[in-house]
């Protein structure tokens, strides 16, 4: 018998998980609408559990946040909310109760104090950190904390001020300086500290841990993966969950192993396993999330619709951009030199699994610069202006400004 190919086998997961949610909640076999319902709600219940893995599941990664690098100090002592805000945490405003919203408002509550984000962190507020406190002697102590799936890729709204506001899942937090975070753990030498701040914004080196480089990429989206295979910078799995496991355990740190030959990579972290059987419904759930609609009034449509014809002729984009997805990485990988951000040194492909790039998809470009996995196109604009230039295109200025409409209306 011929091997299922990895995205069906994934596939099948899936479907056998909200089947069996589907029994365990007493589903009936007496017909198939009773069936088809029941199915139904099999696989709603799965991705509104994968939305608690995404938001609040740490894989039991307080091993390394708390044990190893000790941030439960840090937060303790040093980094009060308006801290926390200027390196990118999130607040969710939902998890707020009247009284603290209004003790925000009228002043009352103080952000420049450490105390007040162990008690957002109490109240379950800063969005993918998890935090255990314990009240001592009448005063509330963290005495752990760990990461979730959603401090990277999750933002907020920005309705109530900037950083507090409703969750947004899936979409990537460009705000979050993830090296200047771990650069204060008291754990972190020297010299580890000045690469991990030289990170900035929005970016993070899922291998440094692994070689020892530094090329950060920028944190990619989590939504609109639903039918794409293959969800990473260089394709290197063919599901989402491939992807999950990586960062569960070998970044994140949680209890779990992950293995990957093609770079010769055996991570087990613990003696249980807290990821495995979290990833069928962690996958569900972010292939629930489609990309955003650009914004009313956000792009000009006349200009969008000439773009688009750019697009699928003189620009060539749809060459690689094909299909509903904007995205070939279903069929085929692309060598070093067809990405716009190279050559670079050191090569982000060169130190993956495939050594190749995938075609990024573009429905819901809008909402997250930079472009190019190493973020070097601030804007759309620059995106089409790089494309024209490396690939002589011959692109007039009207023409790149229609296409870059085009980019801002998919």
């Amino acid at each position: 018998m011929q091997q299922m190919p990895r995205r069906r086998l994934a596939n099948a997961l899936i479907m056998a998980a909200a089947v069996g949610a589907a029994a365990a909640c007493g589903g009936s076999s007496g017909g198939g609408g009773t069936d088809a319902a029941s199915t139904e709600a099999a696989q709603k219940a799965l991705v509104e559990q994968g939305k608690q893995i995404f938001r609040f599941d740490t894989f039991g990664d307080e091993a390394k946040w708390t044990d190893n690098l000790r941030m439960h100090e840090v937060i303790a002592s040093s980094v009060d909310p308006l801290t926390a805000l200027s390196v990118g945490l999130k607040v969710d405003a939902e998890a707020l109760p009247e009284a603290v919203v209004n003790g925000i408002r009228n002043g009352t509550i103080d952000l420049k104090s450490p105390a007040t984000t162990v008690a957002l962190l109490k109240l379950n507020a800063v969005v993918g950190l998890q935090g255990t406190v314990e009240t001592v002697n009448g005063v509330d102590k963290l005495t752990r904390v760990g990461t979730t799936c959603a401090l990277c890729h999750s933002t907020v709204d920005n309705s109530f001020a900037p950083g507090i506001g409703k969750r947004l899942d899936g979409w990537p937090n460009r705000d979050l300086n993830p090296g200047a975070i771990i650069a204060l753990s008291p754990a972190i030498d020297e010299a580890m500290k000045k690469v991990l701040n030289a990170w900035g914004a929005g970016k993070y080196d899922p291998r440094h841990n692994i070689d020892g480089l530094s090329k950060p990429v920028v944190i990619p989206p989590a939504f609109g993966l639903a039918g794409i295979h293959r969800i990473t910078f260089t394709g290197d799995g063919e599901d989402v969950m491939y992807w999950n496991r990586y960062v569960a355990v070998s970044q994140m740190g949680g209890l779990g192993s992950v293995s990957e030959p093609r770079l010769n990579i055996s991570i087990t972290n613990g003696s249980v396993d807290l990821v495995t059987s979290k990833l069928a419904a962690l996958q569900a759930y972010q292939l629930s999330l489609g990309a955003p609609p650009p914004p009313a009034g956000s792009f000009d449509p006349a200009a969008a619709l000439r773009g688009k014809a750019l697009f699928e002729g003189a620009g060539r984009c749809a060459t690689c951009h094909s299909g509903p997805a904007f995205t070939d990485a279903n069929s085929l990988l692309h060598p070093p030199a067809d990405s716009m951000a190279e050559p670079e040194s050191p090569s982000y492909a060169s130190r993956s699994a495939t050594k190749q790039y995938r075609t990024t998809p573009l429905k819901g470009a809008w909402q997250h610069p930079p472009y190019f996995h190493d973020g070097s196109a601030a804007t759309l604009s620059d995106v089409v202006t790089t494309y024209n230039t490396k690939r002589g295109l011959g692109l007039s200025s009207q023409d790149i400004a229609d296409l870059t409409e085009y980019l801002k209306s998919l």
